[in-house]
């Protein structure tokens, strides 16, 4: 298998990574168990969105993966089962455990993910070509919420960037709109306003189309060597480690550039509240709590109650320079 190294500013060396021989030995893993890249993890043949590694690698393409090792010393994987047990995705219910209660039976092939609007090269992919965008890379991102917890997660997947670059964007293109699949016969939070939190669904989302180039911008189609399950966004979701968790739309069926901001779920529900930024920012308090301290849930307990002081961008300061000319306090 081949590993392919890309330095990163916001990348240290693996021995600056929680324990260096528990994340060798994690590779090593990988390795022995056959994940040939992800191709022999995220192809058809585990059409299942809960899909394991194959015992038999062969039906499977080889591919090339490449693995990011986290930011900071301090910041240890969450485990699995606190980030695939604890999940807002509404869709599924408000409740924490009510996506994973509620999803199991949610199926992700066939799946059509449409990117249209001001490109040159409109594009329909299927299940299978979700994972044929570009080579895998594992990224291991904090994620946190605008609820003030937190996790750092281990995501498969690629940049946004190398997928809208295929679709050739004009240059009246501004603006990136993402829509979450509508289905509420699988999904009953659609369906029902008070298993739903009151949302208007479809789901949606939008970026700024340098905010969606950014290196750091990522579509994940797994997470912890697995494929997605339902309940984190299967079989595609977003991923934008600077901003608030909101921002990261999970099921993503249709990505629409446009000259104009598009509307973002949170802010359509509670403008006061949840701007189209989403910024992770210390300094501005949502109106109900403050956002200068976070919880990083870990699973000892009842997801622990160690706080850990809130970074501005989520500790991700190369995204600085993409809002240098921006009042962040009044565009929040």
């Amino acid at each position: 298998m081949t590993f392919i190294r890309r330095n990163r500013s916001w990348q240290l060396p693996d021995n600056q990574v929680t324990d260096e021989n528990i994340y060798r030995q994690r590779r090593s893993v990988l390795k022995a168990m056959g994940f040939i890249g992800a191709g022999s993890l995220l192809s058809s043949h585990q059409a299942n969105a809960l899909g394991w590694f194959s015992d038999d690698p062969e039906p499977f393409q080889q591919r090339e993966l490449v693995f990011s090792p986290a930011e900071k010393s301090t910041d240890t994987l969450t485990p699995e089962q606190v980030a695939t047990g604890h999940n807002n995705f509404y869709e599924f219910g408000t409740g924490k455990g009510d996506p994973k209660d509620n999803a199991q039976g949610f199926k992700v092939n066939p799946w059509e993910l449409v990117v249209d609007g001001m490109v040159d090269k409109p594009l329909r992919l299927d299940y299978d070509q979700l994972y044929k965008i570009s080579a895998l890379e594992e990224r291991i991102y904090r994620l946190r919420c605008v609820e003030a917890w937190s996790m750092v997660i281990p995501w498969i997947g690629v940049p946004l960037s190398a997928l809208l670059k295929q679709a050739s964007p004009t240059s009246a293109a501004k603006y990136v709109a993402f829509e979450t699949l509508y289905d509420p016969e699988q999904m009953p939070g659609q369906s029902n306003r008070f298993i739903g939190g009151g949302i208007k669904y479809p789901y949606v989302e939008g970026l700024r189309i340098d905010e969606a180039m950014h290196d750091l911008t990522f579509l994940s189609v797994g997470a912890y060597g697995k494929t997605l399950p339902p309940q984190n966004g299967a079989p595609i979701r977003l991923v934008v480690p600077w901003k608030y968790g909101f921002k990261s739309i999970k099921s993503v069926v249709r990505i629409r550039l446009t000259d104009r901001q598009p509307p973002t779920t949170w802010n359509i529900l509670a403008p006061q509240e949840y701007g189209f930024y989403a910024n992770v920012n210390p300094m501005v308090d949502h109106p109900r709590w403050s956002q200068a301290r976070e919880r990083r849930l870990s699973g000892s307990g009842l997801f622990n109650q160690d706080r850990i002081d809130t970074q501005l961008f989520n500790g991700y300061r190369e995204v600085a320079s993409l809002y240098r000319d921006i009042d962040l306090t009044r565009y929040y």
